[in-house]
């Protein structure tokens, strides 16, 4: 077990102000603009948790990310985009569950707190691809007959969705990447949603605090990469 010392320089001083800044933003948006919806607010502070453990490539963070996508389903509920609704609850919440298990099951030099780094190769890369494609055209007709808001960046959200989620399960360094890609998407979701009702700006501070997140995990596992190809 870690002593007291290694647990209070886990993070370092630029992921702990990263993390800071990102609660902060995160309240502000929520006392300004919405006051009420406390459920977002959890959702929002367990996401922004979830991805700088994710980017330690620590199993916590995928554990946080199941909380996360259950709550996010019922967010995207209120609103009517039931594409992230089924999205979330559907398949970013079970995908966590199984990168969860898979993370756990692949620990570096036996280190539980860091996953050990994989390469696909480029034959599953493209059968990731056709199988995103398959997805996206199925979610498409499914979103369709929900009548769900906003058709075209929804469906796309899809796509980003389980290409994050399966590169995350696959344990490969450009799901933060995939996510951010997804970051994008729901940032312009949300904005058409908070054209509606203004509270909705705090879910777009929420987004825009993950793909900030996203990218600094995507530069962190390369990092986690390159070390654990040295073996060090």
């Amino acid at each position: 077990m870690l002593g007291l010392k290694d647990k209070l320089g886990y993070f370092s001083k630029s992921e702990i102000i990263l993390w800071c800044s990102s609660v902060f933003f995160i309240l502000v948006s929520f006392f300004v603009f919405d006051r009420e919806n406390y459920l977002t607010l959890v959702a929002s502070l367990i996401g922004v948790t979830s991805l700088i453990y994710n980017a330690k490539g620590n199993p916590f963070g995928q554990f946080l990310m199941v909380i996360f996508s259950m709550l996010y389903g019922v967010i995207s509920f209120t609103f009517g985009y039931y594409g992230e609704m089924i999205t979330y609850l559907g398949m970013t919440m079970p995908m966590a569950v199984f990168a969860l298990i898979s993370w756990l099951k692949n620990p570096y030099n036996g280190n539980k707190a860091e996953v050990k780094v994989n390469r696909i190769s480029r034959k599953e890369i493209e059968w990731m691809w056709v199988m995103a494609v398959g997805i996206t055209v199925m979610f498409y007709f499914i979103l369709e007959h929900f009548d769900t808001a906003n058709i075209v960046p929804s469906t796309l959200s899809v796509t980003t969705s389980f290409l994050a989620v399966y590169l995350t399960f696959r344990r490969n360094p450009y799901f933060a990447l995939a996510y951010a890609a997804n970051d994008i998407i729901l940032i312009i979701l949300w904005i058409l949603a908070s054209m509606y009702d203004v509270k909705y700006i705090s879910v777009v501070v929420c987004f825009v605090a993950f793909l900030v997140n996203d990218i600094y995990g995507y530069y962190s596992w390369q990092k986690m990469k390159q070390r654990q190809s040295k073996g060090n």
